[in-house]
């Protein structure tokens, strides 16, 4: 399985909320998260990531889906980059209040470091969360 296969692998988990266990075979130990999003500041590696989609996925916006627009890979870095847009509706218990019962429909970007054993070893997720915290009401 080639880099860029095993990337979309590890997006299309993540995003169907299947948490660390559905996406551990994708990453490489260790692997490390960033984002300049206020609700993910604390969150520092691929698999804390992998959980809170879980999280958000399964209990606060369940139903939750994306349109992916577009993937490329560069074989010069290794990198993947995935853009898509999530649309979710507060209809879950969870988030900083009880189900709001809005939606959001907010564009983000994945940029996926991977290794010589095609895993994923750097993760930086571009999302402007207040614009998607406005949208749901919960700021």
């Amino acid at each position: 399985m080639t880099a860029f296969e095993n990337a979309k692998k590890f997006f299309v988990a993540c995003e169907a909320s299947e948490g660390w266990e559905g996406c551990q075979s994708y990453v490489a130990e260790g692997a490390t998260f960033r984002a300049q999003s206020e609700p993910l500041i604390e969150v520092t590696t691929v698999q804390s990531y992998c959980e809170w989609m879980a999280g958000l996925g399964k209990i606060t916006l369940p139903g939750a889906t994306y349109n992916l627009h577009t993937a490329a890979f560069d074989e010069t870095t290794n990198t993947a980059i995935f853009f898509a847009t999530f649309h979710a509706r507060h209809t879950g218990e969870g988030g900083p209040m009880p189900a709001t019962n809005l939606e959001t429909h907010t564009d983000y970007v994945y940029v996926l470091q991977m290794n010589d054993e095609n895993k994923v070893t750097s993760m930086v997720k571009v999302w402007n969360a207040p614009w998607a915290l406005r949208e749901l009401g919960w700021m």
